[in-house]
């Protein structure tokens, strides 16, 4: 079922345009289908936080459960903002107090920009962690993504992720390696997840401490696993929610930090990502930026609009799948009160009445 534009929050209006069926409140209200609410802690920097808003929605939106999805999206202190992403938090998002009161049924956390090789030297790691506390113990389960994988899994099991030589950054084919958990039902055994990090959590470690690792990939590593429980914790190092042309726009950050002197090389081009005609347009873009920047003149405009057809989109239809079944998770054994994580007779210690082997 859709998602109910609950507030005016403006990422309801594009995705609207894009097609997506969304709900106004009254209409939802006059229908007789339970309701499912969804926190999203967005932590991303100012540039990516409506574009993350919409990811995760368009996610959200595409699922068929029996169900209408209320999203609540919030974010914590400890994180720079400009002052006009300072203003569109204000003015759309719920303070953590308020959805903290009111209670949710499922909880995604973004990934954030770091500073420190540690997280917990990190200005948000306190509220951060305020969230997670309070979460583990009141919401049905939680969605990591990327560096809020890194975060829990520190503070929860003290694994601090591995620098890697380089960045991993592409997309890599992964197998699912449990396909006994219904997170992973239906889905293809092979398929590809977009990564972009710095730092990588392994599975010896992650299984060392009980964790359940589900998906994962011979080159990039572990993609998604999931707590003790098999429930109450869903990890993704990868980036499912990604649209097709978000390492695109990553790409052309790198080349304009490359231009302005904020990186010593030029970017190497994501892995798997852009086909060889893609490459011979960038190839040229770079001379062209190489020239502007020896010159000190503007260079031409990154050219995105030969780029865009050029891009295929390899993970969303699994992506969409995965996010399905965890929320029909979600909607099995949660209780009709948001406030309270399950309905009578589940167990919170195997909510789902499920052994892996492994």
């Amino acid at each position: 079922m859709p998602l109910v534009a609950h507030t005016p929050l403006p990422s309801f209006e594009r995705l609207r345009n894009e097609g997506q069926k969304i709900l106004p409140p009254d209409y939802a209200r006059h229908q007789d289908i339970r309701e499912l609410h969804i926190g999203l802690l967005n932590m991303m920097p100012d540039k990516a936080l409506e574009a993350t808003e919409r990811q995760f929605f368009r996610l959200l939106g595409a699922c068929n459960q029996i169900v209408q999805f209320y999203v609540h999206p919030f974010t914590i202190e400890g994180l720079e903002r400009s002052p006009e992403a300072r203003a569109h938090i204000e003015q759309y998002y719920e303070s953590f107090d308020k959805v903290r009161e009111q209670g949710l049924d499922a909880l995604i956390v973004s990934g954030a920009n770091v500073t420190h090789p540690n997280i917990a030297q990190e200005p948000f790691w306190e509220p951060l962690t305020e969230v997670f506390d309070w979460a583990k113990k009141n919401v049905t389960s939680i969605l990591c993504s990327c560096l809020a994988t890194h975060a829990l899994v520190q503070y929860c099991h003290g694994i601090q992720r591995t620098r890697l030589p380089e960045k991993r950054w592409g997309v890599y084919p992964h197998r699912v390696v449990q396909p006994r958990h219904p997170l992973v039902a239906d889905i293809n055994t092979r398929f590809d997840v977009p990564h972009s990090r710095y730092n990588e959590l392994f599975a010896k470690d992650l299984q060392q401490k009980g964790l359940k690792v589900l998906v994962e990939s011979e080159i990039a590593g572990v993609h998604l696993a999931v707590s003790r429980d098999l429930l109450r914790v869903v990890y993704f190092q990868g980036h499912p929610e990604y649209d097709t042309i978000s390492l695109m726009k990553e790409y052309k950050r790198e080349i304009l930090r490359f231009y302005f002197g904020e990186r010593d090389d030029y970017p190497p081009f994501p892995d798997n990502y852009f086909a060889p005609k893609a490459r011979q347009i960038l190839r040229a873009y770079r001379l062209e930026i190489e020239n502007a920047k020896r010159s000190g003149r503007t260079p031409a405009d990154f050219p995105e609009q030969a780029l865009v057809p050029l891009l295929d989109n390899t993970w969303r239809d699994t992506a969409k799948a995965v996010f399905n079944n965890w929320l029909g998770l979600v909607y099995q054994v949660t209780d009709q009160d948001r406030r309270i994580p399950f309905m009578p007779g589940i167990d919170p210690e195997n909510p789902l009445g499920l052994e892996l082997e492994g």
